[in-house]
C-alpha cells in the first residue's frame, strides 16, 4: 500500500533560483576560485631550496606550538576544577571571586593578558628577584604558559560548570536513593554524562588555543608563527605565511575529526 502511495504522489516542484540561492552559488564559486588561485600560486612560486631550508624550522616551531597548547590545556584543566566548584558554590565569597576571575580572563584579549604578564609583571624585576621569581618571569616561554593557562582555565571552568549543571537533578536524587554519597555521585554518575556534553566545547577550546598561540611570536617565542616571521624576514617571500596557514588549517581539521570520532565512540549507545 505504501509503495502505491509513493508512486501516486505528485513530483516535487522544481526549486526556484531565488536571490539567496544565486548569492550562495556565487559565494561558493568565489571560494573555489580563490582556492584554485592559491594552489596555482603555490605551484608557480615553488622553490625547492627555500622549502628544504625552512622545513626543519617549521617543524621545530610546530613542536613548540603543540607543546605550548598541550601544557596550557592540562594546567588550565587542573585549575578549572576548583574554579568551577567555586562558581557553583553557595558560598557568596567563593562565588564572587570565581566570577571575577572568569569575567576578567574571558572579557579581555589573550594578547593583552600575555603582555601584562611578560612586560607588566616583568617590569618589577627588583621585587621579583627578591622573592626568587625573576628567573621565571624573565623567560618568554614561561610567561606564555602562565598567560595561556590562566586564560583557558576560565573558559574550561565555564564549560565544566555548564556541563555539570546540564545533568538533570533526578540523577543526583536517584544516586542518593541508592546510597551513593556526593563524591561517588559526581565521579560515577554526573561526570560521565557531563563530559559527553562538554566534549565538543572542549574541542573548540583546544582549536581556539591553537589559533591564538600565534600571538606568542610577538614576545619572542619561536613557535610556528615565530619561525614563519623569521623566514619571511630573511626571504620576503609571502608564501612562507601561506604555508603556515596551511599547517594551522591541517591541525585544526585533524583535531575536529578527532573530536568527531571520539564523540561517535562515546555516544554509540545513544544511536542504537
Amino acid at each position: 500500500m505504501s509503495a502505491v502511495a509513493e508512486s501516486t504522489r505528485p513530483p516535487a516542484p522544481p526549486r526556484r533560483w531565488t536571490g539567496a540561492r544565486i548569492a550562495g552559488h556565487v559565494l561558493v564559486g568565489l571560494w573555489i576560485a580563490a582556492g584554485l588561485g592559491l594552489v596555482a600560486y603555490l605551484v608557480s612560486a615553488w622553490d625547492p631550496d627555500l622549502f628544504a631550508r625552512y622545513v626543519p624550522l617549521y617543524l621545530s616551531g610546530l613542536g613548540v606550538t603543540l607543546l605550548l597548547v598541550a601544557v596550557s590545556i592540562v594546567i588550565g584543566a587542573i585549575l578549572s576544577v576548583p574554579i568551577a566548584y567555586a562558581r557553583m558554590s553557595s558560598n557568596r565569597l567563593l562565588g564572587t571571586l570565581a566570577y571575577a576571575y572568569v569575567y576578567f580572563f574571558r572579557g579581555t584579549p589573550l594578547i593583552a593578558q600575555t603582555f601584562m604578564i611578560y612586560y607588566g609583571v616583568g617590569s618589577f624585576r627588583a621585587e621579583l628577584d627578591a622573592v626568587g621569581l625573576w628567573g621565571f618571569f624573565r623567560e618568554a616561554w614561561y610567561c606564555a604558559i602562565l598567560a595561556f593557562s590562566l586564560n583557558t582555565a576560565a573558559y574550561q571552568a565555564e564549560i565544566l560548570r555548564g556541563a555539570i549543571e546540564s545533568v538533570p537533578r533526578g540523577q543526583w536524587e536517584g544516586a542518593a536513593s541508592l546510597g551513593l554519597h556526593k563524591l561517588q555521585t559526581m565521579w560515577k554518575v554526573v561526570l560521565p554524562q557531563a563530559l559527553i556534553v562538554a566534549l565538543r566545547p572542549y574541542g573548540n577550546e583546544i582549536i581556539l588555543m591553537i589559533k591564538a598561540s600565534a600571538i606568542v611570536a610577538i614576545i619572542t617565542v619561536y613557535d610556528l608563527m615565530g619561525e614563519t616571521r623569521r623566514a619571511y624576514a630573511q626571504t620576503f617571500d609571502f608564501q612562507t605565511y601561506i604555508w603556515a596557514g596551511v599547517i594551522y588549517l591541517a591541525i585544526v581539521e585533524a583535531l575536529r575529526h578527532c573530536v568527531d570520532w571520539i564523540e561517535r565512540r562515546i555516544t554509540v549507545h545513544q544511536n542504537r
